[in-house]
């Protein structure tokens, strides 16, 4: 009987400060957090009706207010836009002018590619208006990646490069296209034997229209923009400069060098089509202590997911089922959140922390929403302690949840040390198992952590249904997830009555914070 008690108290009785809640009371707050009410919760979120929350939708719209509902009747305090649950940022659309065009001219050849033509637009910053400068040609790829142009003047030039369609992948062009671009290049233009096809292919996606958040995704890619011409449309200009198409495919050809007398002419620019807007839902708690209220603990997760097919989010359909409902990716985040406001909002008195709720959209376009929070936050970013953030915990194994970043900060130590509290939840922690995925860098505690605030990342992992229409609430473990999100409600409660806020390790905020150069 006594074994079975202590085994089972939330906090122990030395750790208690005074005028915290009972273990009872804490244990009740846990408990509110029940597998009925995760599977429920998933059910509304992952919905066909929800079309699977795209992001911009009226779907998404509604999941938005769902929440909001949600937090108010549990008493949360709006954190978003004037007094509302709500932050909103805008989103663009928007598409390349078709007008663009792409122009080299010297001794006496002249090319003149349209965009969606002649010339494709791959990516990269467009130039505000039209830019002419000297041309540098680079023929295949450099053997020397220290010094990939030598001794050709490359600052204020376009470089114009030769290259096998087959080598041209993102993964290739693109580290010497960033080091061209911090070297002073103003262009690229790759020149190659695609296909006639592929490359009225290339041209048309080109100048298909995208989404934009302003401020944030205009500039995507390089910071330079890239273009890509066929070599028979180039060949008047590569002649005119004394070079021969077929030399240049052999070794014999390769190498970088200006070409005097030659310029180059980008004018592209970008047109706006509409404009709407998304949310992030945001329920504040006020901490109880007259000092420490002034901090603030989040949890997040992402509420958006890929959509339905054919509306451009990245969801395919499987037969006839045509709506990927994103039942772990992420309404059981999202569900875990909502639980943990719930939870949270029982006790009395409250955490000596403030604890803030949010729920993202845009994550799965490229973290839009956490990315535009971090860059006008609701609260000072100094102030906010820690992230939790939960994407993706419904699935996989039933006593095993890996928590990404346990190794960058002091938040480690502090969930090893309250699942070892807890072994009721009969949860074990497991780092990264999958480190060449990146995982680090593709949820939304990123934008956290960027900005220097410590994180935690709550993830079971992917499965054969992710980005899929058979990711359905029918497969979520829903009485695992209720032990994973009691088990972040007490690591939650641990971080906001501590008496010191969560620490960075030095070599891991140099790493991820100091390296981006987007620290606060």
């Amino acid at each position: 009987m006594f074994l079975a008690a202590a085994s089972a108290a939330p906090l122990s009785s030395q750790t208690r400060r005074a005028g915290a809640p009972d273990d009872a009371a804490v244990r009740r707050a846990a408990l509110t957090i029940t597998e009925a009410d995760v599977r429920g919760r998933i059910g509304v979120l992952a919905d066909d009706s929800m079309r699977g929350r795209g992001t911009p939708s009226p779907e998404l719209e509604k999941v938005a207010a769902y929440i909001a509902g949600e937090f108010r009747r549990f008493g949360l305090r709006p954190g978003g836009d004037g007094g509302t649950y709500f932050q909103r940022y805008r989103i663009l659309r928007t598409q390349v002018d078709s007008a663009s065009f792409v122009m080299a001219l010297g001794r006496g050849a002249h090319g003149h590619w349209l965009l969606g033509r002649e010339a494709a637009y791959w990516g990269g910053t467009l130039p505000a208006a039209a830019v002419t400068a000297p041309v540098v040609l680079l023929v295949g790829m450099p053997a020397d990646t220290a010094r990939p142009f030598g001794d050709a003047p490359v600052r204020g030039a376009i470089v114009m490069q030769v290259l096998p369609a087959p080598q041209i992948r993102p993964q290739t062009i693109g580290p010497i296209v960033v080091t061209a671009a911090a070297e002073g290049a103003v262009a690229w233009i790759l020149v190659s034997d695609r296909s006639a096809a592929g490359f009225g292919a290339l041209a048309r996606s080109g100048l298909r229209p995208r989404l934009d958040v302003p401020g944030m995704t205009e500039d995507r890619g390089p910071a330079i923009p890239i273009f890509e011409v066929r070599d028979t449309s180039a060949l008047s200009v590569l002649r005119a400069a004394g070079e021969d198409l077929a030399t240049l495919r052999t070794p014999a050809g390769q190498g970088v060098r200006a070409l005097p007398g030659f310029t180059a002419t980008i004018s592209a620019r970008r047109t706006v089509l509409s404009e709407t807007s998304a949310p992030n839902v945001i329920g504040v708690i006020e901490g109880s202590d007259p000092q420490l209220k002034n901090e603030y603990l989040f949890f997040t997760a992402h509420m958006d997911h890929v959509g339905a097919a054919g509306m451009g989010n990245g969801c395919t359909a499987q037969g006839a089922d045509s709506i990927c409902n994103g039942a772990d990716d992420d309404a059981s985040g999202t569900t875990g959140v909502v639980e943990l406001a719930e939870a949270f909002a029982t006790l009395n008195p409250r955490p000596r922390r403030s604890l803030v709720f949010m729920t993202v959209s845009g994550e799965e376009r490229g973290l839009w929403g956490s990315r535009y929070f971090s860059e006008h936050p609701t609260v000072p970013l100094a102030d906010i302690v820690a992230d939790l953030n939960l994407d993706m915990i419904g699935r996989n194994w039933r006593d095993t949840i890996s928590v990404i970043g346990k190794e960058h900060s002091s938040l480690g130590e502090v969930a090893n040390r309250v699942t070892r509290d807890h072994p009721e939840l009969g949860m074990r922690l497991v780092d990264d198992l999958w480190p060449n995925e990146r995982f680090y860098f593709r949820s939304d505690h990123y934008n956290f952590a960027r900005k220097g605030v410590p994180i935690l990342f709550f993830f079971n992992g992917v499965h054969p249904q992710y980005h899929r229409p058979s990711d359905t609430v029918d497969l979520i473990d829903a009485e695992k997830e209720s032990r994973i999100v009691r088990m972040v409600f007490y690591i939650g409660l641990d971080v906001a009555n501590a008496a010191q806020r969560p620490r960075w390790n030095p070599e891991s905020r140099r790493r991820i914070v100091e390296a981006t150069g987007n620290q606060r």
